[in-house]
């Protein structure tokens, strides 16, 4: 495999949106995390992401089935000043 750093990563991801979509799309900032937190069925967790993204109030779901993702998706975002 390939070992890109994950700064050159977002900005390549930034910059790819931009020249598909157009600066319509706003996309300025991306951030690379190990994987998503999903359900024991395998559904991606957005609506907690969202939540944690905007430091408003969640709680752990029940069928989550890695609890510890959640909080490296809240110390990445912290790491770049978008999470309280």
């Amino acid at each position: 495999g390939v070992s890109t750093p994950h700064d050159q990563v977002e900005k390549e991801l930034v910059a790819l949106v931009r020249d598909k979509i157009g600066p319509v799309a706003a996309f300025k900032i991306a951030i690379v995390i190990k994987r998503l937190p999903k359900t024991r069925s395998g559904k991606i967790l957005r609506g907690t992401m969202k939540k944690i993204a905007d430091s408003d109030a969640w709680t752990m779901p029940a069928t989550i089935d890695d609890p510890t993702i959640l909080d490296e998706i809240k110390n990445a975002l912290q790491s770049k000043g978008l999470a309280k």
